[in-house]
């Protein structure tokens, strides 16, 4: 079997255990996924669209090759704004990436250490997270502490705490999922105690870390903290199934980038170029090297390829409570991976 024939076996594997997977979720899925491939980019982005997106970005790094940058639909479905390639977008979860790569520079640095606990960096948790003596550093960075998840707490999305302690008190006392590192569970929760770690290390802000050590080496000038610290006008709609307006200009946490720069600062992460010497290491031993992120109205992926030296960032602003338009995006951007690599 030569190799063209073996990707086409693993192709027709994983379509069937897809589609045994999909029983119960809507056809619309399947069909995103036996359509037949398209020989460009752009047409995988117009159907897309036909799928039910309102606007959906992707920026591909090649090695070796001039970045591109593809955009369909809506920045401004009211306003009729098509959508912009170079447009800020909410990140969600892309972030923890970040965090994870300043958490190892921390240690590099010997200033925080990977097997000390949530105890000895938060003794005021004592007796409000259940083990805080038996989770380390390393388990909150792998979501394998057990700590409740605080955007799963009933009505988050609907009204979202705007602070540290508003969230922390959404989980406190509360029993854990599990015992320290006999599971894993994806946790916000994890991710909101490194980031105050960050701070009371550094004595500076999270993403003001953040920003001193990742994005002023690496040139990224559109990648911001918060909502307060951009131009609205930039940032894309955000539309959430069963809310009429456009609600990008509530604020979730999100750090905001554009597609560019998460592609330019993944590419780094996974060259080891984003540290300096040791720090590779050590992250490599922490967390991954790719991420999704989803907050309401704004979905995104980003991951390199390294069989093809090619990194692949999507933004799509259309949400839904079911996660049906994640699953979809998920399809979305699998295709357009298999563009780039037939």
């Amino acid at each position: 079997m030569n190799k063209k024939q073996k990707k086409l076996s693993i192709r027709i594997i994983l379509l069937i255990s897809t589609l045994i997977s999909l029983t119960y979720v809507p056809w619309i899925l399947v069909k995103a996924w036996i359509l037949p491939l398209p020989n460009t980019i752009e047409a995988q982005l117009d159907e897309a669209l036909d799928h039910g997106f309102d606007g959906i970005l992707v920026f591909v790094d090649q090695g070796g090759k001039p970045p591109e940058f593809y955009a369909a639909g809506w920045h401004d479905r009211v306003n009729k704004i098509p959508a912009l390639p170079n447009a800020l977008f909410k990140i969600g979860s892309i972030s923890k990436l970040y965090s994870a790569v300043a958490i190892a520079k921390l240690v590099n640095r010997q200033q925080l250490a990977l097997n000390k606990t949530v105890a000895d960096y938060f003794p005021e948790l004592v007796g409000r997270i259940e083990n805080a003596d038996k989770i380390t550093l390393q388990m909150l960075l792998q979501h394998r502490s057990g700590i409740p998840n605080y955007t799963d707490t009933p009505n988050f999305w609907s009204n979202p705490t705007d602070s540290y302690q508003g969230a922390l008190d959404l989980i406190v006392d509360l029993p854990a999922n599990f015992a320290p590192d006999s599971d894993y569970q994806y946790s916000n929760t994890n991710y909101l105690l490194i980031g105050k770690l960050i701070e009371k290390t550094t004595g500076k802000s999270r993403f003001q870390f953040i920003k001193d050590e990742i994005l002023i080496p690496l040139q990224l000038h559109n990648t911001f903290g918060s909502l307060s610290d951009v131009t609205l006008d930039k940032l894309m709609g955000g539309y959430h199934v069963g809310v009429d307006e456009n609600i990008k200009a509530t604020d979730y946490g999100s750090m905001i980038a554009t597609a560019q720069d998460v592609g330019i600062f993944l590419r780094a992460l996974n060259d080891g170029s984003v540290f300096k010497q040791g720090g590779r290491e050590i992250y490599s031993t922490i967390y991954e090297y790719e991420h999704g992120g989803w907050v309401p109205g704004f979905q995104s992926h980003a991951k390199y390829y390294t069989e093809i030296d090619t990194v692949v960032v999507q933004f799509n602003n259309t949400t839904d409570s079911k996660l049906y338009y994640w699953n979809l995006s998920e399809i979305i951007f699998s295709r357009v991976v298999r563009i780039l690599n037939p």
